[in-house]
């Protein structure tokens, strides 16, 4: 009996209240002056401490990405050639590319009697090649020289863009694809301070090559031989078939990328050379194309696309 009397001295079950009621008094219970459970300078303390937390937290994430950056250069990668993910082997990419819907098809297929149809391959590659120069556009006129094989361009200036370079190969003239010649675009990928071993000498060249390059590289060696550094590029169908079905391929405006491209510096407005490449084709068959680039330092691999590219062409 004592016993019971000294617990109801002590202890007094809490009064009974409605989910509301509850709620307002765990949000500020005027009796023990605690808003959410904790009381002011409970609040104050584990503010502070969070405060102090995150700083701390901040302060040691800027220190260790300040020491990253310092190992890093702004104008080049820490890790190049055969040290970076990229390698020593360039590959191709060409313009223009099917729609993003098909992001992993090559195919470039329209009607030429449609100009609905075939409006797209004309707008992309017109947005590929206005890409180009905008590269420029904030540039002194100082950072650009016009280049040649005997007037390369100097250290830390860069090749001017010429945009009539590709003539036929012209918005103008719907870049062939209101006829069954289609122009394409090829560019070879960008790696820092690559440069080329060229074939520049016709008795030196790969049993591999196809023969209309080398009657290119003969006849040229023997008519302008300064204009024979240059990474060569060839086109060609993949398979018997393929090779009957392309009538003729004319390169502009050359048959490759000039050497004085050559390395790749990274100099502000530096844009890599294009070439575009005009097939005439048979209509309403697919056409398997593999472009290749050639220097003794770029090998070929048709299942990883090493140093070429494929698409496929069907005009109807």
């Amino acid at each position: 009996m004592a016993d019971k009397k000294i617990a109801e001295q002590y202890y007094s079950p809490p009064p009974k209240m409605g989910k509301w009621e509850g709620f307002k008094k765990f949000l500020w219970n005027s009796e023990t002056s605690q808003c959410l459970g904790r009381t002011g300078g409970s609040w104050a303390k584990i503010l502070f401490f969070y405060i102090i937390f995150y700083a701390a937290l901040t302060g040691f994430f800027a220190a260790m990405l300040a020491v990253f950056y310092q190992t890093l250069q702004v104008d080049k990668p820490k890790w190049t050639m055969g040290d970076g993910l990229i390698g020593t082997n360039p590959g191709l990419g060409f313009r223009p590319m099917p729609p993003e819907a098909n992001v992993e098809s090559t195919l470039i297929w329209y009607e030429k009697s449609r100009p609905e149809n075939f409006k797209y391959w004309v707008d992309e590659t017109a947005a590929f090649l206005h890409s180009v120069p905008k590269t420029y556009e904030n540039l002194p006129k100082r950072n650009q020289m016009n280049c040649s094989f005997e007037n390369p361009p100097t250290p830390g200036k860069v090749c001017a863009f010429d945009a009539n370079a590709f003539a036929p190969c012209t918005k103008e003239n719907n870049f062939g694809y209101h006829q069954a010649r289609p122009c394409i675009f090829l560019k070879l990928n960008k790696i820092y301070n690559w440069e080329p071993d060229l074939y520049n000498d016709s008795k030196a060249l790969p049993e591999r090559m196809p023969t209309e390059l080398k009657s290119h590289i003969t006849e040229k060696q023997s008519l302008r031989p300064n204009q024979t550094n240059v990474v060569w590029i060839s086109c060609e169908g993949e398979n018997p078939a393929d090779v009957e079905n392309i009538k003729s391929r004319d390169y502009y405006p050359r048959m490759g990328f000039p050497g004085y491209y050559f390395p790749f510096k990274n100099i502000e407005g530096y844009v890599q050379p294009i070439v575009a490449v005009q097939f005439t084709v048979e209509t309403g068959v697919l056409i398997n194309i593999e472009c290749k680039a050639w220097a003794r330092n770029i090998f070929h691999d048709r299942h990883e696309r090493r140093g070429s590219v494929h698409f496929e062409l069907m005009v109807d």
